[in-house]
């Protein structure tokens, strides 16, 4: 009963996550934001969801591929979301608007607080 029930919150915010950010990857403004909002989110919804199904489906063969799954998923997703952001960088994609700062290349827009590289 209790199994079930974590299994069951573990699966709903898996989906919650899964689902914020597939509004984030529609609503956000640039490539960066929408690169953040994937490899945080959907790596954090995916682990949950394979934690809940583990609840579900306990064993070890599934303990092994689980574990091993999100070790992956934890470990990929970041690193594939950052790589992907800096190719974008490199290749020209603009900043949003509202970005204050590129840390990259300088300040980015009006009214940085902070001095772009070289200048300190």
């Amino acid at each position: 009963m209790i199994r079930t029930l974590l299994a069951s919150t573990l699966l709903l915010l898996g989906t919650a996550l899964i689902a914020t950010s597939a509004v984030g990857l529609i609503r956000l403004p640039d490539v960066y934001h929408r690169m953040n909002s994937v490899a945080k989110a959907a790596s954090l919804g995916v682990s949950c969801v394979l934690l809940g199904v583990l609840l579900l489906i306990p064993g070890w063969r599934t303990a092994v591929v689980v574990l091993a799954a999100v070790g992956l998923q934890l470990f990929t997703a970041p690193i594939g979301g950052y790589t992907l952001a800096r190719a974008a960088y490199q290749s020209g994609a603009p900043l949003a608007p509202i970005t204050r700062y590129d840390e990259l290349g300088g300040r980015a827009g009006e009214g940085g607080d902070e001095p772009a590289r070289g200048q300190i």
